[in-house]
């Protein structure tokens, strides 16, 4: 059974890392704005899941710790760039 998630946890370390290549390609060549800053919100989104696979896999809090802090500072990037690509400013 520890085999299996071994290999479960090998695979989902290797989809995640896919996904966020292919988000770094969109946040490179994103034709506008918006595509880029999707882009980066998956890309936390992927960090903050790697990190959440890598504790389940290593078996340290320590991952987990920082997949809360990937999540918090994206939420409140996200919500800034979405402000000022909104409105051209952050702070009113």
């Amino acid at each position: 059974m520890l085999s299996l998630l071994n290999l479960a946890l090998l695979l989902t370390l290797s989809s995640i890392s896919l996904a966020m290549l292919f988000c770094l390609i969109r946040l490179l060549r994103g034709p506008t704005a918006q595509d880029r800053v999707l882009a980066l919100d998956t890309l936390w989104m992927c960090s903050m899941l790697l990190m959440l696979a890598l504790g389940m896999r290593f078996g340290n809090l320590i991952y987990f710790e920082a997949a809360l802090l990937i999540a918090l500072t994206g939420f409140v990037s996200s919500i800034a760039l979405a402000k000022f690509l909104m409105r051209g400013e952050i702070i009113e």
